[in-house]
């Protein structure tokens, strides 16, 4: 039985974003899906330049989490843009709850707070 997933604390993302090759009908390609934690950790490592142990401590997870969230989250945009296809950022009402993710404004240094 695998061990449960880690709370993630991920910033504020309210809508499905899709990206896709210009002039090209959506129903002709394939799509890649990107994870909300996967947007996250590229979101504080390439974007707010932190490293990797202060990424995993602001999303509440460890190193090697942050260095796999990358890994994955950045392989999945090269490869729709070499493939052009559409990547899909979501976050599913059900994944909030599988991952222990909540959607909230502003910088996280929460551990559940409601609880």
């Amino acid at each position: 039985m695998p061990r449960p997933r880690k709370h993630r604390c991920c910033r504020f993302f309210n809508a499905d974003r899709v990206y896709k090759p210009q002039g090209v009908p959506i129903r002709g390609i394939g799509l890649s899906e990107l994870t909300l934690d996967q947007f996250e950790a590229m979101r504080l490592c390439d974007v707010e330049n932190l490293d990797q142990d202060e990424a995993g401590r602001r999303m509440g997870v460890s190193r090697g989490t942050i260095q796999r969230l990358l890994y994955s989250g950045r392989r999945q945009v090269v490869e729709a843009i070499l493939n052009m296809n559409a990547l899909i950022i979501n976050l599913h009402e059900s994944e909030t709850e599988d991952v222990g993710m909540h959607p909230h404004a502003g910088k996280c240094r929460c551990r559940r707070q409601n609880e």
